[in-house]
């Protein structure tokens, strides 16, 4: 078992292997990661954990995406709002993120760009330093079982899924020249790129490989597109009208 300690980010949102996730950081536990992994040298990789807030426990208030203009928060100790074993706050899969870009800003704050790399295992939690930090198992990507095969099918059905939420009318769809074709990269592609809440997302992170990911994608596709074809007057997305480009 090959194990790695690094520093962890808890988020509102699941992060798949090789898509990219932009992070405003302004809250002073997470600057304090932020200027540790800059220490980084530039060849080495700048690494940290991501892993999802379970339902009903606090999201910690920075997040995906970069606002014009930011609060700062009062301080807060590195576990606060993670209750007192933060470990059982967390959904126990995630996803290791290599910061491409770490920018900090005139206020303190961090303009950061990662992209997700692999899936670990949360074994524990430390709460000892200035952020919180994991002990995490690296977990491996077995293909399964006709992976090939269900690869194909979620393409196919992804792509009908695609023209349901957009409408008929929709000329900017990602066509099938811009997907790929490795049932491990179509599997976490569809993953992030289809609308779904956490839960779902989650369960697809955790698979116990590719093949049983893309068999439950298939479903959940199929089952989405059949409602979306009695929504018609639901609007379209923003995923769908700009691909999710894998690394």
């Amino acid at each position: 078992m090959t194990t790695a300690r690094l520093p962890l980010f808890p988020l509102n949102a699941v992060l798949f292997p090789g898509l990219v996730l932009p992070l405003n950081v302004f809250e002073e536990r997470y600057r304090a990661m932020m200027r540790e992994l800059l220490k980084t040298d530039e060849d080495e990789p700048r690494r940290f954990a991501v892993v999802a807030i379970r339902d009903g426990r606090e999201t910690a208030p920075t997040g995906a995406g970069m606002p014009d203009a930011v609060t700062l928060p009062a301080e807060r100790g590195p576990a606060d709002g993670f209750g007192p074993d933060p470990v059982q706050s967390f959904h126990r899969v995630g996803c290791v993120a290599d910061a491409a870009k770490i920018r900090e800003r005139s206020d303190g704050s961090f303009e950061v760009l990662a992209t997700g790399t692999s899936r670990v295992r949360l074994l524990s939690v430390d709460t000892s330093g200035p952020y919180l930090t994991a002990e995490l198992e690296e977990l491996e990507e077995d293909p399964g079982e006709g992976a090939d095969a269900l690869a194909d099918g979620v393409l196919r059905a992804f792509r009908g899924y695609q023209k349901r939420l957009a409408g008929a009318n929709e000329r900017s769809l990602t066509t099938g020249a811009d997907l790929p074709d490795e049932p491990s990269v179509v599997s976490y592609l569809v993953a992030a790129a289809a609308v779904l809440d956490i839960p779902a997302k989650q369960r697809l992170l955790q698979a116990p490989d590719t093949a049983t990911r893309l068999r439950e994608e298939l479903s959940l596709l199929r089952s989405e597109t059949a409602v979306i074809r009695h929504l018609p007057s639901l609007p379209a997305v923003d995923l769908t009208r700009a691909p999710t480009h894998p690394n």
